[in-house]
């Protein structure tokens, strides 16, 4: 298995977990030419965010995305996990684990950034033993939103 930096000829793949992850997470669905626009951005502008995949055989069988957070109080950059994905049948395979690992390289070996940071569906439990699982914490915060309509 390799994990790597996606690439935009990963675009679709990436179109298609997002689109099942919101129908499988939330019973939403998405309008795919939004997604397909919103996952190209990424690709136009690295500041938006960085996706990176885990593939095996030629096959891209998940990914996540990460952003970035200011942090004044560490004068550095926190990393966010976002639209994290893997497809069913690879479940239960260490690939999640995997991708965090090689986002956790990149944090402890560059000083600029300070941590890494997630958020998950309270109701998730299977996931939130994962992250705990692999040393994370929700000790110290809980977050809040609010979105456009």
């Amino acid at each position: 298995m390799i994990i790597r930096q996606a690439k935009e000829s990963d675009s679709a793949s990436i179109v298609e977990f997002q689109l099942a992850m919101a129908w499988e997470t939330e019973e939403l669905q998405l309008d795919e030419p939004t997604v397909i626009k919103g996952v190209a951005a990424v690709f136009e502008d690295p500041a938006k965010g960085i996706y990176y995949v885990a593939e095996t055989e030629g096959k891209v069988v998940g990914s996540l995305l990460t952003t970035f957070e200011w942090s004044d109080w560490r004068n550095g950059t926190v990393l966010w996990i976002q639209s994290v994905y893997v497809r069913p049948e690879y479940r239960k395979r260490s690939i999640f684990s995997k991708l965090y690992k090689h986002i956790q390289e990149k944090v402890n070996g560059n000083r600029d950034l300070r941590g890494i940071r997630l958020y998950a569906d309270k109701t998730n439990i299977l996931a939130h033993g994962v992250y705990e699982h692999l040393g994370m914490t929700a000790e110290h915060y809980q977050m809040f939103e609010w979105m456009k309509g």
